[in-house]
């Protein structure tokens, strides 16, 4: 089958397979009469493999390194099971590091709406950035929140 037949068969657009294809995760034959690649039965499950792994979020390095097991006949099964250990780690460290930020957004909104709006003079762009930015820096030093007046740095 040719690219556009193995995109439509996996639904992905053909410049995904080309992806795929110029990077060496595919290795379709190459007609000698017109130069088109044919892809075959195992292009298809390799290429089926690769979606299923990035949806998982696998990089390209770690399918590389699965097909480099696998196609020296050797079960990828336990690096796998290594590799998306490793993954949920990270997964887990991203999604706390998006639940501190969504509180401090959530803070910023609540504080700001208080907050008078400023006109930017020499030392000062928006206070409310400004402000927020010395907060977290004294926060971190003290280990609880405060405000700090841009000003005259004064902890409140």
């Amino acid at each position: 089958m040719k690219v556009a037949q193995l995109a439509n068969k996996l639904g992905v657009s053909a410049d995904t397979v080309r992806f795929y294809t110029r990077i060496g995760l595919l290795n379709p034959s190459k007609s000698p009469n017109n130069g088109y690649k044919t892809f075959n039965h195992k292009d298809m499950v390799r290429m089926q493999f690769i979606l299923s792994a990035r949806n998982l979020g696998f990089s390209v390095e770690d399918i590389k390194v699965i097909f480099s097991k696998t196609d020296l006949g050797d079960s990828a099964c336990q690096l796998v099971r290594e590799l998306i250990k490793v993954k949920l780690l990270e997964t887990e460290q991203q999604f706390n590091e998006m639940v501190q930020l969504r509180s401090k957004l959530s803070k910023a909104i609540q504080d700001w709406s208080q907050m008078p709006d400023n006109i930017p003079t020499g030392n000062m762009i928006c206070h409310l950035i400004e402000n927020t930015n010395q907060e977290d820096i004294v926060s971190e030093e003290l280990g609880v929140p405060h405000y700090v007046d841009k000003d005259s740095m004064e902890i409140k």
